[in-house]
Order: structure tokens, then C-alpha cells, then sequence
């Protein structure tokens, strides 16, 4: 019950929809599973709410078993009092809980340890009392000298009861505890280049100093990467001064005594040799961490609506790999991404072939009945898109380009799932198909690509790759849910983000189609290998059939709200056919005139008034109703549509204050990147985003998104355009 009221505090959440949504979590449920169909149990949280809640109540489940952990080893050493167990228990950061177990942490041996052997534990008892007042510390370490442990001399004897003081004051919990918190408030960040005389991207922090306290997340990235690459020296400036007088009032608690020099130069040897170096380590991991946790959500957030970018439907494609020396790619696909022609053309340097590669493209076109061009956005895609609006201005069809990004597609191209899709087509060709696939369905050519390949983070090769790989498989999960999969076309690639659905089970129910045709019916994939009662109830709903034998099978009502969705339509005087026809459109004014004459014409009270005759939950209703209002309803085209071109653009062509249209490629910490038609993304940069002040880039745009911008500057030497989107 703890745990339930410590997360409903957090997360501002009643503490019945806490420990309903741990009981769905705990009986193997999966968090899109949970967020469309229990909407009643959870009370309608997302499904974004529902995995920080899932990850939360894993680090605090952790974090009580490494309590009971800790508690263990202590009492086995016989060293547990009441006192240390109810601080252990009462820790609320796993941090804490290090701190208390660190001075009965099994150590390698030190310079303590070496000194406790020589018995020299009792001298530094005697010292950190600090009773004698009169006599010397000579005097007082005498009786201590042992030529068969080792303790030759006076010297001998303080300088080992010195360690063992110094490691007792580095040990201790709260000292550490306030230590850090003065590092993390006060500390600073320094950098310095390795050699001041070399060139690199890292130029700005070659003399580089901010607060612990202040220091932005892309410039922590940014100072470990150049780190790891020997190009800047990077340590934390502590408050030395502060921390020295806040030990030694700790510490030393007696003046008069004759150990408070001794004291003192423990203490200082504490904290420079013990305590300094490991709460530098400490604060590092802790900005980076930091750093990395928004990095990896940044990621995420630029990753959903890259997947949700509406699919180019009924469209034939001529998609374009661009290069110089190999040669453009050329890929045909049909209206389904069906491979119909492919080949290589040379307009790009070398070569430098031009005419005879628009007549191959201008056959093409007619040859296919081409609708559209897309390009990648990779090595000579510029150059190929000045050839492609050059040559489409010599025909008579109307075609349009548009520029897709490639990010990833040379990953895929050579990857095992691209062997297997196109055994015998070169790899080269395979990039090609997956640029003109990923304009006609973006999320199902996505997901076959590691989704760190794909160009929308920061930094995304030095984050943790574990945690990163976690949020993006969750994304992609989420998305393809949100989406819903077509069982009779999606790939085992694409099967295997539904949920519940392992990549095993994908694999099984793609050859359980190839083998028995295409499935009528949700309820078939029962019969398939391995998917058994609790997986098809995950599923069920994220899969979809048209044209099946139920019209429901091609909506996101699950089959276990069949029976009240029936229902609903008798009520209302619809039948099964007018489902498929699309004729509930106008559902809402039905159930307004639906119930007894006279009863109030408010849809809330009508629909409440169903949800209790069809016994199903309110939230669950409204979702059935907004199904057969469209049913096969594609979420994603509420999403910003692609850019279609038909000429170009050059650097040369652009001015101060021209008001363009763009597109949003990359969203950062410190602005956004947006495609305007020419070679290089300009850069709105936070503080151009908005007329208000913009904490974050996320709160004004995302992913895909259209937007106007004007120019404010450019550098057409080195490539650079900024733009700013105030008062646009």
C-alpha cells in the first residue's frame, strides 16, 4: 500500500487507478493493451503515463529489493543496529542506500585495511575521541609500535591510524550526502582542448567553464564525446574551501585536544585522496545520466511522428538512391510497393551522363504510369534533384518529387531481413525500394530498420544503448498500435511491434498465411503456432482485416465488445452490411434521437444510457462509436502530409526575409532543423521558435511538421541557412 500511495503521490494519480493499473501490469498485460481496452480499470491513462508509471514502479521495486539486500548482508556481518535498518528502510533513492552500505561494503585491500592488520584500529579510536589534552601525539602512538606487524616507528603507527581515519570520515553517509549536494549546487564544469592548436568541432569548449547546476544536457554530451576522443580534458571544480571547513567542524570537535592536527590532516587526506575523486566520478554520472534520460526522450519524441507520417496511398513511385561514382538507383514499385522495374543511371560527376539518364527516367515514367519521385536525402541527392526538376520539366504528365529522408536505409539494404526480402537484387537496388517504400507506408519500412539508424536524436551512439533501445522499441510499439496492422499484408518486421505478439509468433502467422491464404477473420489466428487465449486478447484489436467476413475485424473494437457492438447497431436501426458501406457516419444524431420521447437531447446522458443497457464502460463506448463512424480509419492522416515539389531550389536563390515553407527534420535542445528545399537544413534556433520564451523545442514543434520560416541568415559559403519563425 506504500508503494500504491508513494506512485498516486508522484504522479498526481488516484491511488485506485494505481493499484488497478499494477494488477493489469502484474497479470502479464501489455501497456498498449492496457491503454486502448481498459480505459475503465485505469481510468483512461495514456498509454505515455502508463510506461513512466510501468518504469517507476520498476525502480522502486528494485530499489526495495536492494534494501532487503543490504539489510542482509549488514546483519550477517553482525553489524545491523535498529538505527541503521531504519534509515536503510526510510532511503528513497538508491543512491542512499549505497552511502549507508559503503563503510560495511566487503572492500579489495587499502591502505585502512593494511593498517587495521598492524592493529592500529584502536590508535585511531583514541584520536577521533579526542580527550588527551596534555602530552603529544608521539606519546599517545607509542605503545602502538610492533616490529612484527610492521609499526617500526612512531611515524608509523599515527600515518596508519591516520588511514584508517581517513577512510572512516569517506565512508560515512551523511558527510557524502552533503558533500554532493555542495558539488551538485556549487560545483562547476571545466574543459580544456588536449592540444589548444588543433581544429576540431569542439572548439567552443577549449576553454569552457558552467555551473553543475546550469550546465544545458547536449553540452554534457558534447564535452564527454570529445573526452572519448582525447580532444578536451574535462574535471569538476569542487568547493574545496567549503567542503575542508564543513568536514573538519563535523569532524573535529574539540580544538584543545593534541589529535587535532592529526585530525586535520586526515581529514584533508580524506577528501582529497578518497572522497574528492569518487564524488567527481559521482557527479559526472549523475549529469550524464541526466543528460542521457533527455536525450533518449528527445529521441523518442522525434521518433513517433517520423513513424506516424501519413502513408503516400494509390501512388506509383520511381524512387531515387542518389550517388556520384556508383550511380543513381532506380527503384518502380506499384500502388503496393510491389518491385516492377529497377536499374542505374550516371548523371552525377564522374559520369556525368545527364541526357541519357532522363531518358531512362522519362521511359520509366511513361512506361509505369509514374505518379511520383522520391529522392533520397543522402549523398548527391541535391544534384539529382536539380536533374529530376530539369527533367520533369520536359514532359507532359504531371509528376511531382519530394525528398525522403534515407537515414538508415544502407543499415537495411545490407541487413539479413533485406536478403531475405530480395534474395536476388543487389544491395545497392534494396536501398532505392526502401526510400520509395518508406514514402508509400512510412511505419511499415520503418520498423525494419534499427530505429537509432533512422536520424532524429542527438548524441544517439554515446547514450546508453540499452535504455535507448528500450524507449525506441517502446515508441515503435506504440505507434504500431496506434496504427493497427494489416494481417494479410504486414510483415513478420512489422507483426512483431503488435502487442503481445513475439517476433516467433509474427514469423508463425506470416507462414501460417502463406500456407492457408489470406485470413477471413480475426478469430483464425487462434489456430496459429503458439499464439494462444492470452496473446490473441493482446492483439486481437491492433489487427485488421478488410474485406473480411466481419466488418468489425477491420476497425480497432475488440472482439470482446463484438457482442455489445451488435447490440449498439440493433438499437439504433443499422445492420451489419451498413458497416461496411460506411453508413454510420451520421451515428451521434441516431443515438441523440435514441430512448423514450421526451428524454433529455444531451449525447452525454444518451450514451450513458447505452453504456448501462449494453453493460460495457462509458470510455469504451465512445471508442466502439468513434470505430463505426470510420471504420479502417488510418490515424495517421491527421498527421502533416510530405512536401510534393516539382522545381528546385539553390542556396543562391535564397534572401534575407524570404518567407518559405519547410519542413520539420530534427527536433534538439537548442532548436529545430527544418528542410527548406535546399542542400542543407536551416536551423531555427530556440530562441527563434516563438515570440515567447520556449523552455523546450518540444512544446512548439515536432517531427514532420509544416511550418512557415523566414530567413535571418546566410552563409552560402560554409552551407548554413537560420530561420525564425516569429511572426511568421
Amino acid at each position: 500500500m506504500k508503494l500504491i500511495n508513494q506512485l498516486a503521490q508522484e504522479f498526481s494519480i488516484k491511488s485506485s487507478q494505481i493499484e488497478n493499473t499494477i494488477n493489469l501490469i502484474d497479470e502479464g498485460n501489455t501497456i498498449p493493451f492496457i491503454a486502448r481496452y481498459r480505459k475503465e480499470v485505469t481510468g483512461g491513462l495514456s498509454d505515455e503515463i502508463l510506461r513512466d508509471l510501468h518504469e517507476r514502479l520498476t525502480y522502486l521495486r528494485n530499489l526495495e529489493s536492494r534494501k532487503e539486500e543490504v539489510i542482509r548482508l549488514i546483519d550477517e556481518q553482525g553489524k545491523l543496529t535498529e538505527e541503521l535498518k531504519k534509515e536503510i528502510l526510510g532511503a528513497t533513492v538508491l543512491q542512499k542506500i549505497e552511502d549507508l552500505y559503503r563503510p560495511y561494503k566487503q572492500k579489495r585491500r587499502t591502505r585502512a585495511t593494511v593498517a587495521k592488520e598492524k592493529g592500529l584500529e584502536p590508535l585511531a579510536e583514541l584520536i577521533l575521541k579526542q580527550e588527551a589534552l596534555q602530552g603529544t601525539i608521539e606519546e599517545m602512538a607509542t605503545p602502538f609500535i610492533n616490529e612484527e606487524l610492521e609499526v617500526m616507528t612512531v611515524e608509523d603507527a599515527i600515518n596508519g591510524a591516520k588511514d584508517i581515519i581517513a577512510e572512516f570520515v569517506s565512508d560515512d553517509a551523511e558527510y557524502r550526502e552533503k558533500i554532493r549536494e555542495l558539488n551538485l549546487q556549487k560545483g562547476v564544469i571545466n574543459s580544456v582542448a588536449v592540444d589548444p592548436e588543433e581544429k576540431t568541432v569542439y572548439e567552443m569548449y577549449y576553454d569552457f567553464n558552467e555551473g553543475v547546476n546550469r550546465i544545458a544536457n547536449h553540452r554534457i554530451l558534447a564535452v564527454n564525446r570529445g573526452e572519448k576522443e582525447k580532444k578536451l580534458k574535462v574535471k569538476v571544480v569542487s568547493p574545496d574551501e567549503e567542503v575542508l571547513e564543513y568536514l573538519t567542524k563535523k569532524v573535529i570537535t574539540n580544538q584543545k585536544a593534541i589529535t587535532t592536527a592529526t585530525l586535520q590532516e586526515a581529514i584533508e587526506d580524506a577528501y582529497k585522496r578518497l572522497i574528492s575523486p569518487s564524488i567527481e566520478r559521482e557527479i559526472r554520472n549523475i549529469l550524464t545520466e541526466r543528460a542521457e534520460e533527455e536525450a533518449i526522450k528527445v529521441f523518442g519524441k522525434n521518433t513517433k511522428p517520423l513513424l506516424l507520417i501519413p502513408p503516400v496511398k494509390d501512388m506509383r513511385v520511381l524512387a531515387i538512391d542518389p550517388s556520384f561514382r556508383t550511380g543513381c538507383k532506380l527503384a518502380v514499385l506499384d500502388e503496393t510497393g510491389k518491385l516492377l522495374d529497377y536499374t542505374t543511371i550516371y548523371p552525377n560527376a564522374p559520369q556525368n551522363k545527364v541526357e541519357e539518364a532522363k531518358k531512362v527516367m522519362k521511359e520509366l515514367i511513361n512506361k509505369y504510369d509514374i505518379d511520383i519521385i522520391p529522392i533520397g536525402n543522402g549523398t548527391a541527392s541535391r544534384e539529382t534533384e536539380f536533374l529530376v526538376a530539369e527533367m520533369l520539366k520536359e514532359i507532359d504528365k504531371t509528376v511531382y518529387y519530394t525528398i525522403v529522408s534515407e537515414a538508415g536505409a544502407s543499415v537495411y539494404s545490407a541487413s539479413k531481413l533485406a536478403t531475405e526480402e530480395y534474395p536476388n537484387i543487389d544491395v545497392s537496388i534494396r536501398g532505392a525500394i526502401s526510400i520509395g517504400r518508406r514514402l508509400q507506408d512510412p511505419l511499415a519500412e520503418l520498423v525494419k530498420i534499427d530505429p537509432k539508424s533512422i536520424g532524429v536524436g542527438q548524441y544517439q551512439h554515446d547514450l546508453n544503448q540499452g535504455k535507448l533501445g528500450e524507449t525506441l522499441k517502446n515508441v515503435v510499439e506504440d505507434c504500431v498500435n496506434t496504427v493497427g496492422v494489416d494481417l494479410n499484408t504486414a510483415t513478420p518486421s512489422l507483426l512483431q511491434y503488435v502487442a503481445g505478439i513475439s517476433s516467433t509468433v509474427a514469423k508463425n502467422i506470416v507462414e501460417f498465411r502463406e500456407e492457408n491464404g489470406k485470413f477471413s477473420s480475426r478469430q483464425q489466428i487462434k489456430k496459429v503456432k503458439r499464439l494462444g487465449p492470452k496473446v490473441f486478447e493482446q492483439c486481437a484489436g491492433f489487427l485488421r482485416i478488410s474485406g473480411g467476413d466481419n466488418p468489425l475485424d477491420n476497425t480497432s473494437v475488440h472482439p470482446e465488445s463484438y457482442k455489445p457492438t451488435m447490440k449498439l447497431i440493433e438499437k439504433l436501426g443499422y445492420s451489419k452490411a451498413d458497416i461496411k458501406k460506411g453508413e454510420l457516419r451520421n451515428i451521434e444524431e441516431r443515438i441523440l434521437q435514441y430512448g423514450e420521447q421526451g428524454e433529455a437531447n444531451n449525447l452525454e446522458k444518451k450514451l450513458k444510457i447505452l453504456s448501462e443497457e449494453l453493460e460495457i464502460g462509458l470510455p469504451t463506448l465512445k471508442d466502439i462509436i468513434q470505430e463505426l463512424k470510420k471504420p479502417g480509419r488510418d490515424p495517421r492522416e491527421e498527421m502533416p502530409k510530405p512536401i510534393f515539389r516539382s522545381d528546385v531550389l539553390k542556396m543562391e536563390d535564397l534572401q534575407l526575409d524570404m518567407i518559405m515553407t519547410g519542413t520539420v527534420r530534427n527536433v534538439v535542445d537548442f532548436g529545430a532543423f527544418v528542410d527548406i528545399g535546399v542542400k542543407q537544413d536551416g536551423l531555427v534556433h530556440i530562441s527563434e521558435l516563438a515570440d515567447k520564451f520556449v523552455k523546450n523545442p518540444m512544446d512548439v514543434v515536432s517531427v514532420g511538421d509544416e511550418v512557415q520560416v523566414k530567413i535571418i541568415g546566410l552563409d552560402i559559403e560554409r552551407g548554413k541557412v537560420s530561420l525564425s519563425m516569429k511572426q511568421v
